[in-house]
């Protein structure tokens, strides 16, 4: 029922930055939650970050601090902005939104020195 298509992920060294963004298909996305989730190897997919359609968001508290959920519904996008990244943060990054249960393909975000 929407797209949702990420983007922005790559190699980083530690305590670098990366911004991912996810670009959704529709015309009601200012009203979507949106969320990034994100899986590495042999661990279960968890949830990293959450906004509302007004704007409210929530961290997971691996991340607090570090991490910042965006959104700019003028362009149907969702950013999740990572700076002091660690290499326990390497993971398949993926968009979500629950309003729609649909995900996106996923990024790759490696952190290594």
């Amino acid at each position: 029922q929407v797209q949702l298509v990420e983007s922005g992920g790559g190699l980083v060294q530690p305590g670098g930055s990366l911004r991912l963004s996810c670009a959704a298909s529709g015309r009601l996305f200012g009203s979507m939650i949106m969320t990034w989730y994100r899986q590495a190897p042999g661990k279960e997919r968890e949830l990293v970050a959450r906004i509302g359609g007004g704007g409210s968001t929530n961290y997971a508290d691996s991340v607090k601090g570090r991490f910042t959920i965006s959104r700019d519904n003028g362009k149907n996008t969702v950013y999740l902005q990572m700076n002091s990244l660690k290499p326990e943060d390497t993971a398949v990054y993926y968009c979500y939104t629950p309003t729609w249960s649909s995900w996106g393909q996923g990024t790759q975000v490696t952190v290594s020195s």
